[in-house]
Order: structure tokens, then sequence, then C-alpha cells
């Protein structure tokens, strides 16, 4: 039997502790909450409070989370929901 490779496999859901390691990895200094939103690994809501959004428009701020996964976007993780917000 062959073997398979990365191409052969379908995306696996990603877990929701993966999510946020990658999001710690980019933001370190953040409050970081990740919801399950469907119960299936692949529908996450994340709350990333971080000083890194200061002054920046929320499309610039969902850009910078976006290009930390931007590796699994669109495949293990199939949808995100993200609320940006800058401390207090």
């Amino acid at each position: 039997m062959p073997e398979l490779t990365e191409e052969d496999t379908p995306d696996v859901p990603m877990p929701a502790a993966e999510l946020e390691r990658r999001l710690r990895e980019a933001f370190p200094a953040a409050e970081i909450v990740i919801t399950d939103l469907a119960g299936d690994g692949d529908h996450y809501r994340a709350r990333i409070v971080d000083e890194a959004f200061r002054g920046l428009p929320r499309v610039r701020q969902h850009q910078l989370v976006n290009r930390a996964l931007a590796d699994v976007l669109g495949g293990v993780l199939h949808a995100l929901a993200l609320e940006t917000v800058v401390p207090d």
C-alpha cells in the first residue's frame, strides 16, 4: 500500500489549544479567549486583547491576526470570528 502524503490526507480540525498557541506566539502579552462555536474544531471565535492593536483600524488589527494564521486559514482552520480589543 502506498504511503500517504500531506496532499493526500484531508484537512483535520485544529484543536483550540493549537489555535491559542499560535496566537500567543504572535501576541505574547495578549489576553486571549478561544470559543469553539460549533463543537467541531472548525469554527472558532477568538477574543484578543493586546496593546499591539492600539491606534490601528479594525481591518488592520484583523490583518495582523490573519497574518499569524495564514498557513492554516481556509484549511485546517475553516472559520474564525475575530474580536480584537485594545486594553483599557
